[in-house]
């Protein structure tokens, strides 16, 4: 009777951990960039590379690609371009990057986060083939997805082959959800248009730009993906044996990446995203809200696979996370975000919502910044409806046109 008992809690134990969201299975995940190392280094051989990347571009064993392929006999690194965050990723969001020479490498840095945006035929002069490898977090509004834009768009003009080392979305490739960015609102937050929530990984999205023709160049860039092993669509990134590297430094965890597609909707509005804590994009609030009444009208919407809680904070400068954040040094109350089924948090609907309820509660006091939440949104009549109390339900059913035609192009460029 003992034995049997242990067997049963055994059974129901190995179900509790089956069901659970933060399962990892026993096929380990193999990036684009560890598949280059162990079975496509021949590509290299007797080139000039130029790497496009930053603190993310990491094989499974820590190491930085960059100083892998750099300590292997016969490879010559000639330049590295840098993202929005840096080559080593800790510059604060929106903060230009200087280019330099890396110190560890002493290779060039050029970077693309400041005058120039798009590689120049001078900081591609010495190169013969492009790697791209960075991980981002399967929002529009990240910037890195931009870069890939003018990478492939630089490579094409200058007939230089472009390698991207493919990385999964961190938040599962299969949620799409958003509105599709609209022309008049084409920018380096919204570089295509595409939805807020895409569900496709660098190397599906680096196809698409060059199928759908919106490279806007008369040459194809000479494009090759090097696909992940063993990467299922509807993983998260905690579903296999890799450690979560910050993509940026307000981006400190999963729980993060997950609230971000709506929750940096916030950042074209009066009200604080975190940004001055430690707990960005989780952490929500102005001086003028009521946590409680704000809770309360959150709770009314039904938004599932979520908690809040009330909170104060005050926004500081933290070095490498935010400097000068909205209200700094000024105490603010708001709400705590707190994911408790991610399969049913809908992040995009949930940043619409939020906004909604604010603006509802306190329409003398908040304040859209009008731009920037165009920017981000991609569609400016969101904002207009809000503001014209509008409720969520009629602006999701706005874009489900646009949703439909973006997977059904979409389909051709999977990988997985």
């Amino acid at each position: 009777m003992k034995n049997y008992l242990i067997v049963i809690l055994i059974i129901l134990f190995s179900r509790g951990t089956i069901n659970s969201q933060n399962i990892h299975y026993n096929k380990r995940v193999t990036m684009g960039a560890d598949r280059l190392i162990t079975e496509y280094l021949y590509l290299l051989k007797g080139k000039r590379i130029g790497i496009v990347t930053n603190r993310t571009g990491l094989l499974s064993n820590g190491k930085y690609l960059v100083d892998s392929l750099y300590n292997i006999k016969g490879l010559r690194i000639t330049a590295l371009f840098g993202p929005e965050h840096g080559i080593r990723g800790n510059a604060p969001a929106g903060k230009s990057i200087s280019s330099g020479v890396d110190p560890k490498t002493k290779i060039p840095i050029y970077s693309l986060y400041g005058k120039n945006k798009k590689p120049t035929p001078e900081m591609l002069k010495n190169v013969d083939l492009l790697l791209y490898d960075i991980q981002d977090v399967g929002a529009r509004f990240y910037t890195y997805i931009s870069t890939l834009y003018y990478v492939l768009q630089a490579a094409a003009e200058n007939h230089i082959p472009v390698i991207v080392l493919d990385r999964p979305d961190p938040i599962n490739g299969i949620t799409i959800d958003g509105p599709i960015r609209q022309k008049d609102l084409r920018s380096f937050v919204g570089i295509v248009p595409i939805p807020i929530r895409y569900g496709m990984t660098p190397g599906e999205l680096a196809q698409m730009y060059v199928g759908e023709g919106w490279l806007r160049e008369k040459t194809k860039p000479n494009l090759t993906v090097i696909k992940m092993k063993n990467w299922k669509r509807n993983y998260y990134y905690d579903n296999f044996k890799l450690q979560w590297v910050a993509p940026s430094p307000n981006i400190p965890d999963l729980e993060t990446a997950i609230v971000y597609p709506g929750a940096c909707l916030i950042e074209g509005t009066n009200i604080s995203e975190g940004r001055g804590t430690h707990h960005p994009f989780l952490t929500i609030g102005a001086p003028f809200i009521n946590s409680n009444k704000l809770i309360q009208e959150l709770m009314k919407l039904k938004i599932k696979g979520v908690e809040f809680e009330p909170i104060n904070f005050i926004p500081v400068n933290i070095p490498t996370m935010s400097s000068n954040p909205k209200y700094k040094d000024i105490k603010c109350n708001g709400i705590f975000i707190k994911i408790t089924d991610r399969k049913k948090f809908r992040s995009v609907r949930f940043g619409i919502k939020l906004v909604y309820a604010i603006h509802k509660l306190y329409p003398n006091k908040f304040k859209f910044r009008n731009k920037d939440f165009d920017l981000l949104s991609g569609d400016k009549k969101i904002r207009e409806d809000i503001l014209n109390n509008k409720h969520p339900d009629f602006i999701f059913n706005n874009w489900k046109n646009g949703l439909k035609s973006f997977i059904h192009k979409r389909k051709k460029y999977l990988l997985y």
